[in-house]
This record gives structure tokens, sequence and C-alpha cells, in this order.
């Protein structure tokens, strides 16, 4: 039992640090709210989409990891549609026509339209993850899906329609479960290569039972095989290549989930940072030419503080302390941390999961989609993390249920706070949740968010919350026909210490974020120096107006763009 004289100085001594949050604290009876405010507007937004596992109740251990999302702009029109992912009909299970993935088209104040007929996206596999990019240089958004089974790459057509490419390009990546995904370009040469990863050699034949009382339980990753993940290398001609053994990714194995490609040693190269279910999670390291080292234990990111592998699920990277260097923020399984791997430089991080006071509230709990992200506009990076188990667990074990609160963590000064049961109407939603996906859907100025909930509808958030100034950024790059959308590229604001890379593939299995977001605080009232280094490494350095949206063109001036409402 902690003594009351430390606990009541550890109260006090938090109240600056909460009211300053703008937490609800209570001092001498009176009580301050939260302005922070999330709103649960799926009901009007028109969409009908109910994920389903597919499940045929016997447990199958792909169930669970089902399913991430993507947020993008199919049509070019200037805000992000919503992609969501789907299971299917298992074995055993009855068919059931209607279970596809869906589009739906943004229409701006909130009302989406389903355009999965028309735009021939409604594939009927079993999708675990996605990520969307202009692979072929032609202007639009393409999009891959990595399925339990061949995987599939559709091309965009440019006018609204995507057409199946997959055998010509030659991804389908046999018959496998697949996990997360991105597009990066490992070799700079100018084009985006492609990462999927793989979980665990599963099928129908070998499928491990696991029996409780009489019923059906998922079988966890440690009775199956772990599967290498492929790399393919673009050939600039819409075909790919499988370099997954000369590039040295196939050295290690394990049961891949999300993934995330990013500069994480600032030497203007991409590396890869792979989540793994149960075993040490993956860095690798790239050599500038598309050579890989396994280096995860070496920077102390295969690990927790403790020393043990976690089941990892979901990760993004975000500069949460604005010292120049990436951090990680890593989801994990029931009885285990989200880890934060706090960026030392040099090849190094630390676990600063504690240190940042990141809410013991979460370990009974598995966590799934995250992201750093500005709630408020504040310059200060914050946390949300979707949680929910798979199974029936409340039958068995009385830590935590199969449907659970979303949990949002504000940061202030490095440390962060639980906001989760004060922050409106969408943080009370209690379903299984999976992939989220954060961008601005109704072009307001604030990030909003879709949550995928398992064998459920989604949810769809509004920001409500008051805030500062800001700035949004989309690149585009014509020197590099082939990554016009700049994926790689990094944006730096010298005045307020923040940076953000072009990101494809990130979360749980998801992709989202492809206009960078900047919370300016309320000191923004001058413009704003934008330093961008381009994929290349060559830099440009603008002065821009803030509360608006840009478009910069690499040899050209920035632009202001608004969506077509």
């Amino acid at each position: 039992m902690v003594p009351r004289s430390m606990f009541f100085r550890f109260v006090i001594n938090c109240i600056p640090f909460l009211a300053a949050s703008g937490v609800a604290v209570s001092v001498h009876g009176q009580s301050t709210q939260s302005g922070i405010l999330l709103t649960d507007v799926t009901e009007q937004t028109g969409i009908d989409f109910v994920h389903t596992t597919g499940s045929a109740g016997l447990g199958y251990i792909v169930e669970g990891m089902s399913t991430g999302i993507a947020t993008f702009d199919y049509d070019g029109d200037g805000d992000q549609d919503l992609y969501f992912l789907n299971g299917a009909p298992l074995k055993g299970a009855p068919p059931d026509p209607s279970a596809t993935n869906r589009l739906y088209r943004n229409d701006g104040n909130w009302k989406f339209t389903d355009v999965t007929e028309s735009s021939g996206l409604g594939d009927p596999g079993y999708a675990l993850g996605v990520a969307t990019a202009d692979y072929d240089g032609d202007g639009d958004v393409d999009v891959y899906i990595n399925n339990f089974g061949p995987n599939r790459l559709y091309q965009n057509q440019g006018n609204g329609t995507f057409r199946d490419v997959t055998e010509q390009a030659g991804v389908a990546n046999g018959d496998k479960v697949g996990a997360g995904v991105g597009f990066f370009d490992m070799d700079g040469d100018g084009d985006l290569d492609l990462y999927v990863a793989n979980y665990v050699d599963f099928n129908y034949d070998n499928h491990v039972p696991i029996i409780i009382g009489g019923k059906y339980y998922q079988a966890g990753p440690q009775y199956y095989r772990p599967v290498t993940d492929t790399l393919y290398r673009n050939e600039g001609n819409g075909r790919f290549t499988d370099v997954s053994r000369e590039s040295g990714i196939s050295q290690v194995s394990g049961p891949g989930m999300g993934l995330v490609c990013f500069d994480f040693d600032n030497d203007g190269d991409l590396d890869i940072y792979v989540c793994n279910d149960g075993e040490p999670n993956f860095l690798f390291e790239n050599d500038g030419h598309g050579h890989f080292t396994e280096i995860g234990m070496l920077a102390s990111v295969a690990y927790d503080f403790d020393g043990r592998a976690n089941s990892s699920m979901g990760v993004d990277i975000g500069d949460y302390d604005r010292d120049g260097w990436f951090d990680i923020i890593v989801t994990n399984y029931q009885g285990e941390m989200p880890v934060l791997y706090h960026n030392l430089g040099g090849g190094l991080f630390e676990d600063a999961t504690s240190s940042t006071r990141i809410t013991r509230e979460l370990f009974p709990h598995v966590n799934w989609g995250t992201s750093f992200f500005d709630v408020d506009n504040d310059a200060d990076l914050d946390l949300y993390i979707a949680c929910g188990h798979f199974d029936r667990i409340e039958q068995i074990d009385d830590r935590t249920q199969q449907k659970v609160r979303n949990y949002l963590l504000l940061q202030h000064e490095g440390q962060f706070v639980d906001l989760s049961a004060g922050a409106g109407s969408a943080l009370a939603v209690v379903e299984s949740s999976r992939g989220v996906a954060f961008d601005d859907l109704d072009n307001d100025g604030d990030i909003d968010l879709v949550v995928v909930n398992s064998n459920a509808p989604p949810t769809l958030i509004r920001n409500d919350s008051p805030g500062g100034d800001w700035l949004q950024i989309e690149l585009r790059d014509p020197r590099q026909p082939l990554n016009q959308h700049a994926i790689g590229a990094r944006v730096r604001l010298p005045q307020s210490r923040q940076m953000q890379e072009v990101l494809s593939g990130r979360g749980y299995q998801s992709d989202y974020g492809r206009v960078l977001h900047f919370g300016l605080g309320t000191a923004a009232s001058l413009d704003v120096e934008v330093v961008v280094r381009w994929p290349d490494g060559e830099t440009d350095t603008f002065t821009l107006a803030p509360n608006q949206r840009w478009r910069i063109v690499r040899g050209a001036t920035a632009k202001p763009v608004s969506a077509a409402q």
C-alpha cells in the first residue's frame, strides 16, 4: 500500500501538470473539465459497413488479426476517403457475398457514399493489412491489400475505378497469412518498393484447436512456425521482383504484424520497424542501397525494459519530445504495457513507457491501433490506443473483456495523461477495436479518427476540441515521377522543433496521414518556416501562413489548397 503522505505528494505535484493539460482536476471540491472533445458521429455519416471475422466458431488464428483501414484521396478531389478492410467466411462458415472490402467517398460535411461496386475495390479476400501509394507514377493513388491468401494490387485508373494488376505486377506473395504492408524507396532509385509482413504458417490443415470448458479459443502464434517477410523491388515498369533474400530481409523470421518504414537514424535512407507477435521485434537498418541488417536488439527496440519479447500489434513513429529523432510507440497484448521507445540518437533507444507515465490501465487489455497525433493543436504529440480482445476472454479471465473502451493520452511536457473518461461520446464506445486511421476528414484543421471494430460497425470520430493554430502540408515531387507524393520526405518546422515524415503503412496494419498535420499552439500569428527534405536528400525552405492547407510542389512555390466540399 502507498503511504498517504506519498500519495498526497504525488497528487499535489501533478495538479499544475494536469491543469495545464486541460484535464479535469478537483482542488478543494472545485472541478475544471477537459476541453478535449471527441464526438461519435457514425450515425450521421451514411456508412453502413459492418466488419466480420468470418468466424466458423472454431477459433482460427486469423480471426483476431482482422483488420486494418486506409484513408486516402482516391479521386483527387482534396478530401480523404475511407477504405474498410473486411474478413471473409472461413472454412465451416456459411457463404456471405456481402463480406467484402468497402470504399466510401467523402462528400464533405461528414457524409459518405458507398462507391465499392463502381470503383472495383470490393475485394472478397480475407483482408488483414493495407497500404496506398502511387507506385506507377501516373499521379493517382493505388492500393495493396495483404490477405490471408493471395494478396491484391489495385491500380487506380484515374476515373474513379481500380483494376486488379496483381499478376502482371508479380506481388501476389503466394498463399500466406498477411499483416502490415508499406511502400517506400529502399534503394534511392526514385521508385517505390514494397515491404510485406507475413504472420505464421497457418492453414486449415494445421489448425490448432484450443478448447476450454467445451468452447473454442484462438491459439497463439507460438503454436505455428513463423514466416519470413517479403520485400519487393519496384522495377519501374509496373513489375516488382522479390528481393527478400539478397536484401537480407529473409535472414530472420517472426510472426509479423504492424510495421512502419522511416528514417530512424537520420542518415537519409528509410529503415523498417516490424512488430512481431510474441517474438523480438525487428529493426532493419538500411545501408542506403537496399540491403538491410536486423539490429532490433542492438538498438534496444526488440524487447521492453524488463527484457521481454512482447506480443506486439501496432506501431507508429513521432518525435514526441521534439529532439530531432523519431520515437516509436508499440502496442502489445494482454498483460503487457504498450511500449514507448525513446530515440536517444546514435542508434539507441530506451523504454520510456514508465517515465512518460503511460497509464497502467492499458496493462490488462489487448492493444491494437495507435498513433502519435496532436489532438488539440498545441504542438505536442498525443497518443490514441485502441483496445479489445478477440476471444470471450471474460469467461476465463476476469482482468479484461472482449469489448472495452479505447484510450486517449494527452501529452504535456513529455508525460501523458489519460483523458479517456471525460473526452466525449467517442471515448464511451465499448467495442473490440482493431485498426484506427487519423486524418482531417472534414477539413476544419484538426485530426479526426475512424476506428474499425471487430464484428461490428466502425466508429467515426469528429474532433470538436478547441485548439491552437495549425498547418497542413501535402507534397508533390515531379522530379521523381515514380514517387510523386514524396513518400519518405521529411518536413521540419524549426521554430517549434517539430518534424514528420511522409509514410505509407503505419498503425495496426493500416495507412493514413498522407497530408501532414502540425499543431502550432497559440503563438502562430506570424508565418511559419517549413523545411522539406525531399526523398533524394535535397532540401527546400518555405514560409507559410498558418491555419491553411498547403501543397508544396518541388521546384515551384507552395500554394494553399482546399477540398471540394
